[in-house]
């Protein structure tokens, strides 16, 4: 089982994102582990660019929406689980 982790780089944060830090790294690592669980349980063999779509979509679907349009992970990162998906399988 994947169980991804969020870090966010403190140089590219505001003041007031660098104070939030924790929680929300908190709020986006829940969001893409479960986006993770959801994208597992449902793979029908996709390949991994659609998965790592379909992982972007769903970790963006569990956040709020300012949360959410503000969200650029690393898409190598978002990649990595997406492979790591498709090659459990």
């Amino acid at each position: 089982m994947v169980e991804p982790q969020i870090h966010l780089d403190p140089a590219s944060l505001s003041p007031v994102e660098e104070k939030l830090r924790g929680p929300l790294e908190e709020q986006l690592t829940s969001a893409l582990q479960n986006a993770t669980d959801k994208v597992s349980h449902d793979y029908a063999g996709e390949p991994v660019d659609a998965v790592t779509g379909k992982l972007l979509e769903q970790t963006r679907a569990g956040l709020h929406p300012d949360i959410a349009a503000g969200f650029t992970p690393d898409q190598g990162e978002l990649r990595r689980v997406a492979e790591a998906i498709v090659h459990t399988d």
